[in-house]
């Protein structure tokens, strides 16, 4: 491992690794690497604990992803100009599934991604990010308008592109990172 003065970026890298790889590594270790942050001294044993500090990358994660979440289905929706078809939804759950696969190939096949980094980014981000539970809740709303071919196209749109997203994101990450 080589220190900079600044302790920012560390060298750990896969071996199959290219330079865009180190690029990408670096900066996932510097927005993500907690060592490098001096916390309050009361918030030091709780930092210290794994299991605390992942769970604590969740939660923010959860925050953010929320947030986020919140953003892009508004827009998408006043965009959609729709009343009747929750295209927000329907975004934020295929931008979702596309990350989704783009960082798992990144994390289970290149070793690009630590597991606290995983841990904050698909779980704590993506996890408040992707609204499954508002895609059922929205889905039964229009089988109780009666807008059954609505309620199907919003099930196949979520489940087929939402596939087709996954896959999607997984082949960028493989043809960006071979």
């Amino acid at each position: 491992m080589r220190s900079f003065p600044s302790r920012l970026y560390y060298d750990r890298f896969h071996p199959n690794q290219t330079v865009r790889h180190m690029i990408f590594s670096r900066l996932v270790t510097h927005l993500m690497h907690f060592s490098t942050i001096r916390p309050p001294l009361h918030l030091h044993s709780f930092l210290a604990s794994p299991t605390l500090r992942t769970l604590f990358l969740i939660g923010t994660g959860g925050f953010i992803g929320s947030i986020l979440r919140y953003l892009l289905s508004g827009y998408a929706q006043h965009v959609s100009k729709s009343i009747q078809f929750p295209f927000g939804t329907l975004a934020v759950n295929l931008v979702g599934c596309a990350l989704v696969g783009f960082l798992a190939e990144l994390a289970d096949h290149r070793g690009v991604i630590s597991g606290e980094t995983r841990a904050f980014l698909i779980v704590g981000i993506l996890g408040g990010f992707t609204t499954f539970s508002t895609f059922g809740n929205e889905t039964m709303n229009l089988l109780r308008d009666g807008e059954l071919w609505l309620a199907c196209g919003n099930v196949v749109g979520h489940t087929v592109l939402g596939l087709v997203a996954v896959w999607l994101g997984y082949s960028t990450a493989y043809l960006l990172w071979k």
